[in-house]
């Protein structure tokens, strides 16, 4: 499989927050951490592509002025952690194919993640973010020319994973370093996403819509990735840090309202 931009799911993998505004005084640490520290994924099938830096000048959209309006436009169901979970719930982005059609989205669960967070800061975060991929058979290439590769499993993880770096600074990393090791760990993000019965992934029983449903899982220092599909047909993939995999739940959100508090 040819790891190109245009061959990926969707446009965005993750809402990539602001960066801050002043590198750290501690040292520079290289930017070739292993791939397997990363603990990210990627997919056999289309993914999208390599997420942009992040900009010094614009701040995060706070969960409040986010609205179920690109999340409406989908033609599949929605999922989030089932109403075991009670804490707070906020929406992210959709992703969109070349023709506009609304492919992959993500809500999250918890402590609305920082860039830095708790592996630079030491401050305590607890998310979980749930990414729906629709099961698409059949894409059209951005240049309308050709198709894409159909969405699995594989996109699902590749999402989770480039997710959990958009929201991960490893310590002792000075600011200019961050998007090389960005870019290095999405491509190695890509290549985990491919080898889901590979050794670094395990194999994670949760319930989705209460039947106990595999997954492919891996954790690493920046938090835990997994992805799966549900009976209903859709692909699901999910990270986070500060709240244990183990325990989750999924099920089709009934009301988008819950997320846009």
């Amino acid at each position: 499989m040819e790891t190109t931009s245009s061959s990926r799911v969707g446009t965005q993998p993750a809402e990539v927050p602001e960066a801050p505004a002043a590198a750290p005084t501690a040292p520079a640490a290289t930017p070739a951490t292993s791939a397997a520290a990363a603990g990210a994924a990627a997919p056999a099938a289309p993914a999208p592509s390599t997420p942009a830096p992040p900009e010094e000048t614009a701040a995060p959209v706070p969960a409040a002025r986010r609205t179920a309006e690109g999340f409406l436009r989908a033609d599949f169901p929605w999922y989030g952690l089932d109403g075991a979970f009670t804490g707070p719930r906020w929406l992210m982005q959709v992703g969109t194919g070349a023709d506009g059609t609304v492919e992959h989205g993500s809500t999250g669960h918890g402590d609305e993640p920082s860039v830095r967070g708790e592996i630079a800061t030491g401050e305590k975060e607890r998310f979980a973010v749930v990414i729906t991929v629709a099961s698409n058979p059949l894409r059209r290439s951005g240049d309308g020319t050709g198709t894409l590769e159909a969405t699995s499993v594989s996109s699902a993880a590749w999402l989770a994973g480039s997710g959990l770096l958009a929201y991960s600074w490893p310590g002792q990393m000075d600011h200019a370093l961050r998007d090389d090791w960005l870019e290095q760990q999405t491509e190695a993000a890509w290549e985990l996403a491919d080898h889901l019965d590979g050794p670094d992934w395990s194999t994670l029983s949760l319930p989705v819509d209460g039947e106990p449903t595999p997954f492919h899982y891996r954790e690493s220092e920046f938090g835990w990735v997994l992805a799966g599909s549900t009976p209903g047909g859709v692909h699901l993939g999910a990270y986070g840090r500060g709240m244990s995999a183990y325990g989750l739940g999924f099920s089709v959100i009934g009301d988008l309202s819950a997320y846009e508090a």
